[in-house]
């Protein structure tokens, strides 16, 4: 590790900046120095491939992520709130994640929320300079405490708005995780956990929303999965704490029913209907012959694991 790349990440660069041009999400790829004179089809093969080099990247930190994904469910369990912080396409990444937990498991919006740099205008425009604010990053984290968890993300370790972000969660007392796709030096002390995941350069020089950014997707759907998992709100390989919204989450939840509650799909349809909706309820009343009213008392003395509300 240069002293460059060192200064870079501590943000001692020039005149105080980071140096960014010691990052390896910085640095140029070997392999796309004529991306201009690439056949179409070259181009798309290289691209593709590099964000499946991301992926394998991110399994070789498949322990550290269930670490991450533990703490997750440890704070949700607990009444706490889980907070994802960045900037650019971290941010929005971050908001996807966010957005998506409360239809597929059921989960309160305001536990599992996301803060971007810019605010939620930055999540359909770009908002240039927003990132540079670590005092907006600080503030973001405002509120959070013992209890709560704060994932950092940011795909070359040194953006301000996540920095500060990070900094308060810590000083309040929340656990802190940073997601970063540059392994660089220094960052033990920005977060109870670093998964510092080094993708390496980028085909489109520093364009981080390309192998950088799939490998983070990647990492926030196991960790919210797998915590979702530990949580109770699956049974089997089946979501069975969706909030049937929209009528293909409607659909599915007759077809988890009748699918692991071994019945047709009209029983399974007015089991739903006896159950509230609710797939967990409708699978133990099919399973065990209760009414819902009973099946909801087992489902809650179980911590709303339906395998549990099965076996007690």
């Amino acid at each position: 590790m240069t002293d460059q790349r060192r200064s870079g990440v501590e943000g001692g660069g020039a005149h105080g900046r980071p140096a960014w041009e010691g990052l390896t999400t910085e640095a140029r790829h070997p392999e796309s120095r004529e991306l201009d004179l690439l056949p179409t089809a070259d181009a798309v093969e290289l691209l593709l491939a590099e964000d499946r080099r991301g992926i394998e990247t991110a399994l070789g930190h498949r322990e550290a992520i269930a670490r991450a994904a533990e703490w997750t469910a440890e704070a949700l369990a607990g009444g706490g709130s889980v907070v994802f912080a960045g900037a650019g396409t971290s941010g929005r990444l971050g908001v996807l994640e966010a957005a998506e937990c409360p239809p597929t498991f059921g989960t309160d919006p305001e536990r599992i929320r996301a803060v971007i740099a810019g605010g939620e205008d930055a999540v359909f425009r770009a908002a240039e300079g927003a990132e540079d604010r670590e005092d907006d990053g600080r503030r973001a984290a405002g509120g959070l405490g013992h209890g709560d968890l704060l994932v950092g993300l940011s795909a070359s370790s040194v953006t301000p708005y996540t920095r500060g972000a990070l900094t308060a969660a810590r000083a309040q007392g929340a656990r802190t995780v940073l997601l970063t796709c540059a392994a660089a030096a220094g960052l033990e002390g920005t977060a109870d956990l670093v998964l510092a995941l080094d993708t390496g350069p980028e085909v489109l020089t520093g364009s981080t929303r390309l192998k950088a950014g799939s490998a983070t997707k990647a990492v926030l759907n196991a960790i919210t999965t797998a915590a979702m998992v530990r949580l109770g709100k699956v049974y089997e390989n089946w979501m069975v704490d969706l909030r049937p919204g929209s009528a293909k989450l409607r659909d599915r939840s007759a077809r988890i029913v009748a699918a692991a509650g071994g019945v047709d799909r009209a029983r399974a349809e007015t089991l739903l209907a006896e159950a509230g909706g609710e797939v967990k309820t409708a699978l133990v009343m099919t399973l065990r012959g209760l009414p819902a009213r009973e099946a909801r008392r087992r489902l809650a003395k179980a911590g709303g694991s339906v395998r549990r509300a099965l076996d007690g």
